[in-house]
């Protein structure tokens, strides 16, 4: 018995040293390839800005109010209209990955943004967190998971609240245009929603987008329906591209009315200074308790045209026209100090001069002018209102995500919005000297 023991131990001892030693001719592995260097820890992106206005109406409502403005909607009155911050883990999309994205904005902006159900009593049914006081809006929180593709562009599944797909303008209004934001914006589209969708770029000219969620401005979901959203973009060449959005889905509440439509936005550039776009909007809402006239169909349309043009490389020039014809008042009945149940039609005029001229920060001085079939300014069918905004850019850290501490080099000022667009949306505005000014209007 000792000998077979002693016979066992030998041969162990020899199984175990020739597991240890190298292979023949190979070299003994190196420190490197035995204690490989970890990966870079993913990093969080911080940015945001801050933004404050003065308004004057000639025809505002006592005792200040301007009817049918949304962030304007104070006139002779200082606001601070916005603080915005946000937070991104970008993903990778050559590999399995995943990302999340945050916005909050803080200031009377956020108070006409916050969603149905959000927790504000004064908007929808209490008991959710999506809003932080009544002068704060959590916009956007999602998460995104990423599938490599061989095209390298990636398909995203998200989950969360995103803004709308529609639209020339977006909540951020200091990379739109013009710094009011427009009839269209306000009357004919949504603001956000709560939901999934799925991302995809089959090609360098196309992208699309496919969107289920809890309806129109709505976090949570009363009557068990959903609404659909989808957009497609199109590119045919480096100065156009052309994006489509339709939409269906119950919206209102213990209902099943069918509200359906489309959005088109089509952007051309001419030249390296100017840029036009278009958009066109029509919806309808088959009959239900919560229109003006709950026994018919209600429909509205409108179109909206932009210009925006270099002056210098500090100064640009952004003009915009729009009118919409809201047959039923099913968009505009009573909202923004409309009149109620009525047909309503409306158009505008606006100048925005976007100037750069201190770093940094962008004023913007405008001009605007509106008009209704009805006398709704302070008795008279037209109001006349001059502006200015002035905001500050943000600074943009990286933060790493192992270590929130470990604050990198902020880099340069610059404004990337992640609103109303995909990762890799074609056909989201792109403004020249606008673009400089607040650095670039890329997507991402």
């Amino acid at each position: 018995m000792p000998q077979r023991i002693r016979a066992v131990a030998i041969l162990s001892l020899g199984w175990l040293g020739a597991l240890s030693a190298p292979l023949v001719g190979q070299a003994p592995p190196t420190a490197a390839e035995a204690a490989p260097a970890p990966a870079p820890p993913p990093t969080f992106k911080l940015s945001g800005y801050a933004e404050a206005s003065y308004v004057y109406s000639t025809e505002a409502a006592p005792p200040n109010t301007i009817v049918g403005r949304l962030y304007d909607r104070y006139s002779d009155a200082f606001t601070l209209n916005a603080l915005k911050l946000a937070v991104d883990r970008p993903y990778n999309a050559k590999k399995v990955d995943a990302g999340v994205h945050a916005d909050v904005l803080i200031g009377e902006n956020a108070a006409v943004l916050q969603s149905v159900g959000s927790g504000n009593p004064s908007v929808g049914p209490a008991g959710n967190t999506f809003n932080i006081g009544a002068d704060g809006d959590v916009i956007q929180l999602y998460v995104t998971l990423n599938l490599p593709t061989k095209s390298g562009s990636g398909v995203q599944f998200k989950a969360g609240k995103f803004v709308t797909m529609m639209g020339v303008e977006v909540i951020e209004d200091v990379v739109n245009p013009n710094w009011s934001e427009g009839n269209q914006f306000i009357y004919v589209e949504n603001f956000t929603a709560t939901g999934v969708e799925v991302d995809l770029k089959p090609s360098s000219t196309v992208d699309a987008e496919f969107r289920i969620d809890n309806g129109w401005d709505r976090i949570v979901v009363t009557n068990g329906h959903k609404d659909f959203m989808a957009r497609l973009g199109l590119a045919p060449s480096a100065n156009t591209a052309l994006g489509v959005v339709g939409y269906v889905g119950a919206q209102e509440p213990n209902s099943s009315a069918a509200r359906y439509g489309v959005n088109v936005v089509l952007n051309q550039k001419m030249g390296s200074k100017t840029s036009v776009w278009l958009q066109g909007d029509w919806g309808k809402e088959t009959a239900n308790a919560a229109l003006p006239d709950p026994t018919q169909d209600a429909t509205w349309w409108a179109l909206g045209g932009w210009l925006a043009t270099d002056l210098s490389p500090k100064a640009n020039l952004a003009v915009r026209a729009d009118y919409m014809d809201d047959a039923e008042g099913a968009r505009t009945s009573g909202a923004f100090g409309t009149p109620a149940g009525t047909a309503h039609k409306l158009w505008s005029l606006t100048g925005t001069l976007n100037v750069k001229t201190f770093p940094n920060v962008l004023l913007r001085p405008e001009v605007r002018y509106d008009h209704s079939n009805f006398t709704v300014f302070n008795g008279k069918s037209g109001q006349a209102s001059v502006a200015l905004s002035v905001a500050t850019e943000r600074a943009r850290c990286a933060v790493a995500a192992v270590d929130n501490r470990a604050l990198r080099t902020a880099h340069r000022f610059q404004y990337n919005p992640r609103y109303r667009s995909s990762s890799h949306s074609l056909t989201r505005p792109i403004y020249s000297c606008h673009s400089r000014c607040f650095a670039s209007m890329k997507r991402s």
